[in-house]
């Protein structure tokens, strides 16, 4: 029997499943397997040296098309790389399909090269795992096959969407013994396993039960954290019409950009939640909260200071409420939801509550702006300001970790257009941040990345990738020389450490970490480009933003800064919207 016509079948059942996008690894192994998808034509392929860059690369691509990508990697350690991308993508409910092709029976635990346990290797953070049997063209085998793709990419998309593993032994010769070329005539039309499904809602009872909480209520807030769901922004905006509860909106939200109602969107929670006379007299009764936990550690603050009753909207029936608050999880759409609870009430809300929230917003913001416009210095917030008033409707943002993401919570203002925005904020990690951004680089819509130093030298191999792929992608590195982050710990403050504990002395050791790297040469090296912004004029970081936006292949700005000065100017950012709230009371 011929192993070609099951790789065939696989690859087509894939294909007829939804996938449209696999990015491969080099490898001996997998040679069966990245042959037949290479040869079908309702796929494209993409190959990536390295499987950790290939992982996050996929996961973005997969964030920014709303489909399972594949990804094909070798046996071994190959597998193993796989892992960081993997938690991410469960945690931030991205669906992947990882194939990973392996040694067979015979070879298994018995020093064969390149031979590791692979079975559930990656644990709880697949969604599912399924180990295949040879390729041997048995009929029986190709229906299993089949069944299983299928499956495969019905479950990596099903809420909540996440990585899905199917390990696929080979045995030698690798090299098929028959044709692989699948046209696209030859891709089913629907899958051999497919799901018909749809959005949960809740029941008449279950939409009763919400709404005794919900109605009557004066001082009410949405908190709309990271989602990727492009439904939600009109929806909540409906619901916060209908109630006349503010959304503190998270920039990962899709809420702060986009042509729905922003009239009730507060972009400066990070601000307006911070200890103060103005919050301590906004204590919220009720809060509805979307999506992932918000970026802005001020808002979980103030919610354990309130302990308001707390309800959580999460179609993909998750526990996600690390507020540790006695909480209410609805297990329906979102979406669906917020529309249902916002079309029970009789009109639009407008109270004294709302309108507090709306002055506040204001106020902060227009304190900032004129901070920053009398500022003449490098600041690491400056780049989303810019981002926003130069990125064209269709484009993508996306932001490092650690204090970009931060800064871009705190900086990024709302606005209608269309720009996505993105993070790796399922688990918060510094690597493949380049690759992830090349991935929905992917889509061809423009795209503009803002990374710190240290997690741009995790992953700047991914530049390469870039001029390998033809991508497209600016880039904003705030470089501080080291882990700016940690200078907002109380580990980076004198005085601060108790007697014998090695701090401060040891503080830049162990967390300031100084590379002394010049970032601009790697850049070069790997084939893109690095304009320094000058930090003497604070007007050419926008000029070089917009310059580079306009250019093919990877352009970096690079934006100098100082940890240190940096802390500083945080904290006077903060004083001045303080000092604009203290007036509105």
């Amino acid at each position: 029997m011929s192993h070609a016509e099951t790789l065939r079948a696989f690859a087509a059942e894939l294909a007829a499943a939804g996938v449209r996008d696999v990015v491969v690894c080099p490898g001996s192994r997998s040679a069966p397997l990245a042959l037949a998808l290479a040869s079908c034509d309702a796929l494209t392929t993409r190959v990536i040296l390295d499987e950790r860059s290939a992982g996050f690369f996929a996961l973005g691509l997969a964030r920014v098309s709303r489909r399972p990508v594949a990804i094909v990697v070798s046996s071994g350690t190959a597998v193993a790389e796989l892992l960081p991308a993997v938690a991410e993508a469960n945690l931030a409910r991205v669906p992947l399909v990882l194939l990973t092709a392996d040694r067979p029976a015979e070879l298994q635990d018995r020093g064969a090269p390149q031979a590791i346990d692979q079975v559930r290797i990656f644990g709880s953070h697949a969604k599912w795992f399924s180990e295949l049997p040879l390729f041997d063209g048995e009929p029986a085998t190709i229906a299993h096959v089949r069944s299983v793709a299928g499956r495969a990419v019905a479950v990596a998309a099903d809420a909540p969407a996440g990585p899905v593993h199917l390990n696929i032994p080979f045995r030698e010769p690798l090299l098929p013994d028959g044709p692989l070329v699948t046209a696209k005539a030859d891709i089913p039309p629907r899958p051999f396993t497919s799901v018909i499904g749809g959005v949960r809602a809740l029941d008449e009872d279950g939409l009763e039960a919400l709404l005794r909480r919900v109605v009557g209520v004066e001082r009410g807030l949405i908190i709309a954290g990271p989602d990727d769901d492009p439904r939600l922004p009109d929806a909540l905006a409906a619901l916060a019409a209908a109630t006349g509860f503010p959304i503190l909106a998270d920039p990962l939200s899709g809420l702060r950009a986009g042509a729905h109602d922003q009239s009730l969107v507060i972009a400066r929670a990070d601000q307006l939640c911070r200890p103060g006379a103005w919050i301590d007299a906004h204590a919220p009764e009720l809060v509805i909260r979307t999506g992932a936990m918000p970026t802005a550690k001020p808002i979980l603050e103030y919610l354990t200071r309130t302990r308001p009753e707390l309800i959580v909207l999460d179609g993909g029936s998750g526990w996600r409420e690390p507020a540790l608050l006695p909480a209410t999880f609805v297990h329906a759409d979102p979406a669906e939801t917020a529309l249902m609870v916002a079309d029970c009430f009789d009109g639009g809300a407008d109270t004294v509550w709302a309108a507090d929230w709306r002055k506040a917003d204001n106020a902060a913001t227009e304190a900032m702006t004129q901070w920053l416009a009398a500022l003449n210095e490098p600041f690491e917030g400056a780049p989303f300001p810019v981002l926003a008033d130069a990125l064209p409707d269709g484009a993508v943002l996306w932001s490092g970790a650690s204090m970009p993401v931060r800064d871009m919570d705190a900086w990024l203002p709302s606005t209608d257009r269309a720009i996505t925005v993105r993070a790796n904020r399922g688990a918060n990690g510094i690597d493949g941040v380049i690759s992830s951004a090349l991935g929905a680089a992917a889509s061809g819509a423009p795209k503009a990345l803002v990374i710190g130093d240290v997690s741009f030298l995790h992953d700047a191999t991914a530049i390469g990738m870039a001029r390998q792929l033809g991508l497209t992608l600016t880039v904003v590195l705030v470089d501080n020389d080291g882990g700016g982050i940690f200078s907002f710990l109380p580990q980076a403050q004198p005085g601060v450490p108790v007697a014998g504990s090695g701090l401060p002395e040891h503080y830049e050791q162990l967390f300031g970490t100084p590379h002394g790297t010049d970032l601009s040469k790697v850049i070069e090296a790997l084939g893109g480009s690095c304009r320094d912004a000058d930090p003497r004029d604070p007007h050419d970081l926008d000029e070089a933003i917009r310059d580079a936006l306009g250019k093919p292949g990877v352009n970096v700005v690079r934006l100098r800064t100082d940890r240190a000065r940096n802390v500083v100017l945080h904290r006077e950012v903060a004083a001045v919207v303080q000092r604009a709230l203290a007036d509105l009371l």
